[in-house]
């Protein structure tokens, strides 16, 4: 494999560049300046033709790359900080438009409104900006309904303790900054639009929905199948998405790329049967083309199926000229394309997860098939699937430890059984959507269809109860994904590679891996104390060398999984740590480990013997350094002292 060979994956990398980079302020008349300039010293190398010094021109084309992520990026950010408008939080009432269906929820409905306008003491005012809002009325919400809201939403607050899931970041990458619980106090003010063709994508995909609720009968195989037809998973029970992510194969709920295939492969089916035409079957390649984008569009668009409906379009119209393009290349544009329309798409974790499993699949598996010829079909089938699975796990597991600290141990048994049945029921289940007008036959179909389901539910459950199914609480670092990368590109490239310059990379990279863990082992503090103070209550975790230590005083025990065990995890602190007792004196706690007391109410810590060499207060941005004195009268937040 010759990196010369894939312009687009050479590409790739400063227009990934550019984006990470526009953490950096710079006005985005400068970044648009350097590009035209940039843009015409190019062409008056091309229009000279002077192939002298080919460097120049090439530096010229990767460096206009980058600064095209740079800007693209930097204009997101501008529209993005248009639409958060902070005067709404102190609004009286506000007039919004409803852009969803209800997603039920334990206790209410949720859904999402689109502000069109907000009311102070002064008036009226146009305004932008999304709001999550629950609510408890008897009617549904639908899209296009204009509602008038009183009082004001909630900004969504960033999280207080390090390590915690940034809900406030997840939901601004959608343009949502606020939220409201808003009951029933709202009022309609105009539902003309719901019928409009605006929402009548959104409308049809609640029809499928509808239609596989009426017609599949076991409520565990109407949720998986809204998911795996329509990519639906707002519905989905936790201990349905837990049993699937616990066995590896939590990506058949997501509409992805291995859905887009299944319906690829069904739609070239008859190409197999039927002999047409040169023209014929341009025509019937170029409509297979238009009905992928229509599922990728009915399915909400994610980046796993846009990539795929990208590169299975590309390889079709390949077809359609009777040429082969490269995977790679195909790869790399159809990711380069999704960058350009939106550039945040880097950080969203389904596209990454997308990418590497792709890339890991393109890369590793011609390697790891070559270990066996099956003597039969049978074995074949089994072993490419055995192999594809093998390279989207190697590729893709530094990343789902680094976000989700678990690793399946049996997806091979998993992916091996639910894979076919996924095929099966999706076959059968576009089949049932289709015919879903016809009474009887709908009825048997969302019958085969529920039974199907069923099964595949009973092998994952089944699956999950195996003893040691799940590796829990891993952790690794950038250096250490990149090293895992760096080894799979090795081996990949190893048969017509460089050998000397492959062992160089890998034994460099090894080295500041190896570096980065030193130096992180020398930073860590021998005696340590971990304040987790939080609205109710605190908790405080102790470490003495290698020994550690828990006090609980209120803190809310379902809390504890989300905001403090992220940084339990981060720090290697394990799962279960001995509690400590601490002895009360009148309104004092005290420790006798270091000799200091603390006062609940007044949120204060007193030192006595033992002063701390350091205090800092800690959340998800970099710590901020106290002043050390006798006592630290701690706010809402997490704060580390160092003895």
């Amino acid at each position: 494999m010759k990196f010369s060979d894939f312009p687009f994956l050479r590409y790739l990398p400063f227009l990934i560049g550019g984006v990470l980079f526009s953490q950096i302020e710079i006005s985005t008349l400068i970044l648009a300046s350097t590009l035209g300039l940039s843009w015409i010293i190019y062409l008056g190398f091309i229009i000279q033709r002077d192939r002298s010094n080919p460097i120049i021109p090439a530096f010229l084309g990767y460096f206009m790359l980058f600064i095209l992520g740079f800007l693209l990026s930097e204009i997101q950010q501008n529209r993005k900080a248009d639409l958060l408008d902070e005067e709404l939080g102190i609004s009286l009432s506000y007039l919004a438009r409803v852009i969803k269906h209800d997603v039920e929820k334990p206790n209410s409905f949720e859904n999402q409104l689109e502000v069109i306008a907000f009311s102070d003491s002064l008036g009226w005012k146009e305004s932008k900006g999304k709001v999550l809002i629950y609510h408890k009325s008897k009617k549904p919400l639908l899209p296009g309904q204009n509602i008038l809201v009183e009082k004001s939403p909630e900004k969504i607050p960033p999280p207080i303790f390090p390590n915690e899931f940034d809900y406030s970041r997840f939901l601004a990458r959608k343009d949502i900054h606020f939220r409201q619980f808003i009951g029933d106090k709202f009022t309609i003010i105009d539902s003309s639009e719901v019928n409009s063709s605006k929402y009548g994508l959104a409308n049809f995909r609640k029809k499928l929905v509808g239609i596989i609720e009426d017609k599949v009968p076991n409520p565990e195989s109407r949720q998986i199948a809204a998911a795996l037809l329509l990519g639906q998973k707002e519905n989905l029970d936790k201990e349905i998405k837990n049993a699937y992510a616990e066995t590896g194969t939590m990506h058949i709920l997501a509409v992805s790329g291995l859905h887009v295939g299944i319906i690829y492969a069904i739609l070239l089916f008859p190409l197999k049967g039927i002999k047409l035409k040169s023209g014929q079957k341009s025509i019937y390649l170029f409509v297979v083309i238009l009905l992928i984008w229509t599922y990728a569009i009915l399915t909400g668009f994610s980046p796993s199926v846009v990539r795929a409906a990208t590169m299975f379009s590309l390889f079709t119209a390949g077809q359609m000229r009777k040429r082969k393009p490269s995977s790679f290349n195909i790869l790399a544009f159809s990711a380069m394309i999704m960058i350009t329309m939106d550039p945040g798409v880097i950080f969203e974790v389904g596209f990454q997860l997308s990418y590497a499993a792709v890339a890991g699949i393109l890369l590793v598996q011609p390697l790891i098939v070559r270990f066996w010829l099956p003597p039969n079909r049978v074995l074949e089938y089994a072993w490419q699937l055995t192999t594809v699975s093998i390279a989207a796990q190697l590729a893709t597991f530094p990343l789902s430890v680094y976000y989700f600290h678990i690793f399946p141990t049996y997806f091979l048994i998993a992916n091996l059984f639910i894979i076919p049945l996924a095929f099966l029921v999706m076959s059968v289940g576009i089949i049932f959507l289709i015919f879903s007008w016809i009474p009887m036959l709908s009825d048997g179909l969302g019958g085969i269809v529920s039974w199907m389901i069923w099964l595949q539910n009973w092998i994952t459950h089944t699956i999950q109860l195996f003893p040691g199914g799940n590796l829990e609480r891993l952790t690794i670092t950038l250096t250490g994904m990149l090293l895992v990368w760096v080894i799979l590109i090795c081996w990949a490239n190893w048969e017509f590679g460089n050998r000397k310059k492959l062992v160089y990379l890998m034994a460099c990279l090894f080295l500041v891996w190896s570096g980065d863990r030193f130096l992180r082992k020398l930073n860590l503090p021998e005696q340590e104390l971990l304040v987790f103070s939080g609205e109710k209550g605190f908790l405080l975790d102790f470490k003495i060398g290698n020994r550690f230590y828990s006090w609980n005083e209120d803190f809310p025990t379902e809390q504890i999984s989300f905001s403090v065990d992220p940084n339990r995890i981060a720090v290697h602190r394990p799962h279960i740590i001995e509690t400590i007792f601490a002895t009360k004196n009148d309104s004092l706690q005290f420790f006798p480990i270091w000799n200091f007391s603390l006062n609940p109410k007044s949120r204060t810590f007193f030192w006595s013997d033992q002063k701390p060499k350091r205090i800092e207060k800690i959340s998800s941005s970099q710590p901020n350094e106290l002043i050390s004195t006798d006592s630290l009268n701690t706010t809402i937040g997490a704060f580390r002292v160092v003895f």
